[in-house]
């Protein structure tokens, strides 16, 4: 059991580096109290951001970039399979859609946290996680037209 009572679980979170990372980082007072992980891009932000904890690199740029996909596939394949997560948390970009498409074959839950500064338009990483997410969450009423049945958690700073 973790300091506040809830059942510690094991939690993968998968992000690009930089301001989705940081996103994540957000929600460190729920995170502290569970068994982590990070699959982000090995960059000296991303170490310095997650010094103390554990981080899987991910292959980037992912953007469109087809054999990327399919290693960050071939690393999601093998996550899921070695440390079983109770849940696989992300934001984008696109290193998330291989983790989701496993965690959904596997039947793992995931929650996708649509990025806090699109609000006029669906990103595309949102887009492709869409149908593989267990729980959608959006930052602004806004983004709740963009993606029914969304959930709105308000905005993390």
């Amino acid at each position: 059991m973790s300091q506040s009572g809830s059942v510690e679980q094991k939690v993968l979170f998968v992000s690009s580096a930089g301001g989705h990372l940081s996103q994540l980082l957000q929600l460190r007072p729920w995170w502290v109290n569970h068994d982590r992980r990070w699959v982000t891009f090995d960059l000296p932000d991303a170490r310095s951001k997650l010094e103390g904890e554990v981080l899987i690199p991910a292959h980037f740029p992912t953007t469109r970039n087809l054999l990327n996909m399919a290693r960050n596939y071939q690393l999601a394949r093998r996550q899921l399979s070695e440390w079983r997560p109770d849940v696989v948390v992300s934001n984008g970009a696109g290193a998330a859609v291989p983790f989701f498409v496993e965690a959904r074959r596997r039947g793992i839950p995931t929650v996708y946290l649509e990025v806090y500064d699109r609000i006029d338009s669906r990103t595309l990483t949102g887009r492709l996680v869409r149908r593989f997410t267990t729980k959608f969450c959006v930052q602004w009423p806004e983004q709740q037209a963009l993606y029914p049945g969304s959930e709105l958690v308000g905005p993390l700073y």
